[in-house]
C-alpha cells in the first residue's frame, strides 16, 4: 500500500469518526426535502446552484473542520517529521471529500431527476467543484488555529467564491463572470440539463484545471510557511 493510499484510508476513517457522513447523510434528507417543494419548471435553473452551495458545507467547511480538528490533536505538525509528503497530504483530503461530494450530491440528484439528466458534465462539475472548494478550503483555514478566529473570515471567502451563483441567478452574463474560477465549473453544472457549446466544454474543463493546479501549488507553500516554518 502506498503513502497516499494509507492517507486516504486514515482520512476516511477520521471523518467518519468525527460523523462527517453522519452530517451529509442529514443534509441529502434536507435537500430531498427542499427540492421536492420547488415547482418541477424551475427545478433544472435552480439546481446548479443548489449544488454549488451545497458544495461550499460539505468541501470547504468540512476540511476546515479536518484541518482545525488535526490542528488541536498536534497530528498536523506530527505530519512534518514523517515520509508524507505535503502534495500526498492535500491529494489525500481532496480525494476522499470529493467522494463524499459526489455520492451527496449524486443521491439529490438522482432523487430529483432519475434518468433525466445528463451525468458525465454532472459528475465532472461536482468534481471539479469539490477540487477548488478543498485546496480553497485549505488555503483559508491553515493560517488559524481556532475555529472562532477561523469562522467570520471564512464567510467572506465563500462569499467571493460564490460570486458566479449570484450573477447566474441574476442572469448576469459578461465574460467578467468567465474570469472566476468557479464559474468554469459552473458552466459544466450547467451542462447536466442543457447543452452546451465545445468553447464551453473546452473553458469549464480546462480553466477547472488550471486553476486547481494553481491552488496545489498555493496550498504547498501555505502548508510550509503555516505549518512547517511555525
Amino acid at each position: 500500500m502506498t503513502r497516499l493510499q494509507a492517507t486516504v484510508l486514515c482520512d476516511a476513517r477520521l471523518q467518519f469518526r468525527n460523523g462527517f457522513y453522519y452530517a451529509s447523510l442529514v443534509i441529502v434528507v434536507v435537500c430531498i426535502g427542499l427540492l421536492s417543494q420547488i415547482p418541477t419548471q424551475y427545478l433544472t435553473w435552480i439546481f446548479p446552484v443548489v449544488i454549488l452551495s451545497n458544495l461550499v458545507v460539505g468541501t470547504f467547511y468540512f476540511l476546515g473542520g479536518l484541518v482545525l480538528l488535526e490542528k488541536a490533536e498536534g497530528t498536523l505538525t506530527a505530519q512534518i517529521v514523517t515520509p508524507l509528503r505535503q502534495g500526498e497530504y492535500l491529494a489525500a483530503k481532496v480525494l476522499t471529500l470529493t467522494a463524499l461530494a459526489i455520492l451527496e450530491n449524486g443521491a439529490f440528484t438522482l432523487y430529483a431527476f432519475g434518468r433525466g439528466v445528463d451525468w458525465l458534465p454532472l459528475l465532472l462539475g461536482v468534481a471539479l467543484t469539490s477540487g477548488l472548494f478543498c485546496l480553497f478550503g485549505f488555503l483559508v483555514v491553515v493560517r488559524y488555529d481556532s475555529i472562532n478566529e477561523y469562522l467570520l473570515p471564512s464567510m467572506a471567502y465563500t462569499a467571493a467564491a460564490s460570486l458566479p451563483m449570484i450573477a447566474y441567478l441574476m442572469q448576469w452574463d459578461s465574460w467578467l463572470v468567465y474570469v472566476h474560477p468557479w464559474q468554469a465549473p459552473l458552466v459544466l453544472l450547467q451542462a447536466a440539463w442543457q447543452p452546451i457549446a465545445a468553447w464551453q466544454w473546452t473553458y469549464g474543463l480546462g480553466y477547472s484545471l488550471l486553476w486547481l493546479a494553481l491552488l496545489f501549488w498555493a496550498c504547498r507553500r501555505a502548508f510550509y510557511r503555516f505549518v512547517v516554518r511555525v
